[in-house]
């Protein structure tokens, strides 16, 4: 394949990382304008996060392993048109209950489409560049939380939250062309990408784990950030905009920076995201008083879970254990139920031992990731191991 197209396509991929990451927290940036104009309570607008995780949840793997024979072009690019077409009757709806059923199909595309992005990535390319397409791809998700949701809110606060989900789908519309003009058609099953490079069962689900806990640490304290930097480190309400501006930014940098590393050393990588996330988890729990300390480690934490996301997705295609869309798609169920564990976790500390308590919480989390993470190091494969597992694959990712 010329390098022209190729890279045109891994663009259209990570512009499709891009818009399923905004259109799935868009609702929390528009979570009082969409209440007032469907007449229902912010916690029901809130409902539309919950119930569209716990859809990519549920339905990544089997999904996956229904469609696993369809050519890669052709399944991205009908995931593509059922996103535009559920982002805009999410836009034009006038029910709350159309609209949750709108994003549950928005959300049955996102399950998939994660599933299958990276191996269709990582196939544009020869296997040296593995590691720098896998951040590219993640770079999409990671530029939405930075500036793609704040720049939808921002439209929807003076246009209406309707014209934010149009935006997103008219956008959607421009991905979906360059990604059926130029990607490949190739078989699933074909290709270097196709399965895990070095597969080795034990290590999948020990990065599955990993994948939990890091991600659970993460979001237990991301999640309550602005309580965090108004209570503890005294800034004002206003200033909360720009300090997430500041970890977005630090998000992209991070992402984009593990790449090489990623191609080297992928357990490095991962090894090193997870520490340094802890480390900044645990310094702003015992240095979050001083305005400025703050604001750097929360960048810091930022840089090094973009990261983390990405070394998952290098990982897998490298100890994948039968097919490396089936591994994805758990390891993509896996960290939606880290942000909700993590959220949920963080939701009970709060009242009663205060917002510092799941800073702390989410350095500990993400320690016992660390731990496990170290672990794998320990593991050796015994003599034919890996050959054994090739022909005998665990039960559900097995062709």
């Amino acid at each position: 394949m010329e390098r022209g197209r190729a890279v045109g396509a891994l663009i259209g991929l990570s512009g499709g990382t891009f818009l399923y990451t905004t259109a799935e927290a868009l609702p929390i940036g528009l979570l009082l304008p969409m209440a007032v104009d469907l007449a229902v309570s912010p916690p029901q607008v809130g409902m539309l996060v919950t119930v569209y995780g716990a859809v990519v949840m549920v339905a990544s793997v089997p999904l996956t392993a229904l469609v696993r024979r369809v050519p890669r072009r052709w399944l991205l690019s009908a995931l593509l048109v059922g996103f535009v077409l559920s982002t805009a009757v999410t836009a034009l709806t006038s029910t709350f209950t159309l609209l949750l059923a709108a994003r549950m199909v928005t959300a049955t595309t996102h399950a998939l489409f994660w599933a299958v992005v990276v191996p269709a990535a990582a196939e544009l390319f020869r296997p040296a560049l593995r590691g720098r397409v896998v951040a590219v791809v993640f770079a999409g998700g990671t530029v939405a939380l930075a500036l793609g949701v704040p720049a939808g809110t921002w439209l929807g606060e003076r246009a209406g939250w309707r014209a934010s989900f149009l935006a997103v789908a008219g956008l959607g519309a421009v991905v979906l062309v360059v990604v059926a003009a130029l990607l490949p058609s190739t078989r699933p099953e074909e290709g270097h990408a196709a399965r895990g490079a070095t597969p080795d069962a034990r290590r999948f689900w020990l990065l599955v784990a990993v994948a939990i806990l890091a991600t659970a640490g993460a979001i237990a304290a991301y999640t309550y950030v602005a309580l965090f930097v108004t209570e503890v480190s005294g800034f004002s309400a206003s200033s909360v905009g720009a300090i997430l501006f500041a970890r977005g930014i630090a998000s992209v940098l991070g992402i984009l920076a593990v790449g090489a590393l990623l191609d080297r050393s992928p357990w490095l990588a991962l090894l090193t995201t997870v520490a340094l996330q802890s480390a900044a988890l645990l310094g702003l729990f015992t240095f979050g008083r001083q305005p400025l300390v703050s604001v750097g480690l929360i960048a810091l934490a930022g840089l090094a879970f973009a990261a983390f996301t990405a070394a998952l997705g290098g990982l897998v295609l490298q100890v994948a254990p039968g097919r490396s869309d089936l591994a994805a798609a758990a390891v993509s169920a896996a960290v939606n139920v880290g942000i909700t564990a993590g959220a949920f976790v963080g939701g009970l500390a709060l009242p009663s031992h205060g917002v510092r308590a799941t800073v702390l919480i989410g350095a500990l989390l993400g320690v016992v990731a660390l731990v496990l993470a170290v672990g794998e190091r320990l593991i050796r494969p015994a003599p034919g191991a890996l050959e054994g597992q090739r022909r005998a694959e665990p039960i559900g990712l097995a062709q």
